[in-house]
């Protein structure tokens, strides 16, 4: 433990208690002896004015008029607390595909200064720290726009240009959320020529505007009541069951995935799994039943089972 760090720590040590802690315990704790415990005090008291009180049971911070905790100037983070930025600066540079690169350089730069003094090596972390994407889409020009919309409680104008049906459109929308789900960004919004709420791809919205006119609020909970019923990005009432059967070598992995927040799972005798999963729109669902090939099968309902076993006949055909 360097200076800065016995600093720090022994701040949040005496930022804590209101009594005076005894000069053994916090050599112990700053794993420090009387010497250094004490130039640690000093460098607080001189050049950071902590205000450090010795009395006959040890230090803490002398009391303040107004109540005030006193608090280090500047910003100041613990190692540990320096890692986890480092993570999440990688995590932001390998999720955005440039998205707030600008933004986050500066953030970067600093960490990379602050690590010298605690010798972590956070600049490593570009070559330590993986979160590989698999099939990503870039973020597309629209996202700062829908997402100072979203903030700003704005209605917003957009050409969108839905990969489905191939239809381009043009919309009026009130923002209410941004997701990111599986690699891509969406845009949660009430649709004003739909009267309904919708997830629109940002990467596949051309032209956007932000509007003057206030953004339409819903209450979080019928966001949640739509978004997070059915299964995955289409949203809805989930209004079906979907009952999976898993083999036993499958299962060791199935069982502490979480397909659904309202997902029923169980062990049967015979080895396998079987799953239970609230759905409405089936297309999502039918793909990850496909991934799992042979060591799955839909018990029910019966129409889902069928359009599985469609999606495999027609996949056959084209094989042959």
């Amino acid at each position: 433990m360097d200076k800065f760090d016995r600093i720090f720590q022994l701040h949040t040590i005496l930022a804590a208690r209101r009594t005076a802690i005894p000069l053994e315990d916090l050599m112990a704790r700053l794993e420090c002896s009387k010497p250094t415990l004490h130039r640690v005090i000093a460098t607080m008291r001189t050049h950071l004015n902590a205000p450090i009180e010795s009395t006959m049971h040890g230090y803490r911070y002398a009391p303040s008029s107004a109540g005030d905790v006193y608090q280090l100037p500047g910003l100041w983070f613990s190692p540990i607390e320096l890692q986890a930025l480092a993570v999440v600066n990688r995590l932001l540079q390998d999720m955005g595909s440039g998205l707030l690169e600008e933004h986050i350089a500066p953030l970067a730069k600093r960490l990379e200064e602050l690590s010298r003094h605690h010798r972590l090596h956070l600049g490593e972390a570009a070559d330590r720290l993986r979160f590989p994407a698999v099939a990503t889409r870039t973020v597309g020009a629209a996202f700062q726009v829908a997402a100072s919309a979203t903030l700003q409680r704005r209605k917003l104008w957009i050409e969108y240009h839905a990969r489905g049906s191939d239809e381009r459109t043009e919309r009026t929308v009130s923002p209410q959320r941004l997701t990111h789900y599986r690699e891509s960004w969406y845009l949660d919004a009430w649709d004003e020529s739909r009267d309904a709420l919708r997830s629109f791809s940002i990467d596949r919205i051309g032209r956007c505007v932000v509007l003057e006119a206030r953004a339409l609020d819903l209450d979080a909970v019928q966001l949640d009541t739509h978004y997070a019923s059915a299964y995955g990005i289409f949203g809805g009432q989930a209004d079906k069951i979907a009952v999976l059967r898993f083999s036993g070598e499958r299962a060791r992995w199935v069982a502490e995935e979480q397909w659904h927040p309202r997902q029923q799972g169980q062990h049967l005798d015979d080895g396998s799994y079987e799953l239970r999963i609230p759905y409405g729109d089936p297309r999502e669902l039918v793909m990850d039943i496909l991934r799992h090939g042979p060591e799955v099968e839909v018990m029910e309902p019966p129409a889902l089972r069928e359009q599985v076993l469609d999606q495999l006949n027609r996949t056959l055909q084209r094989y042959r």
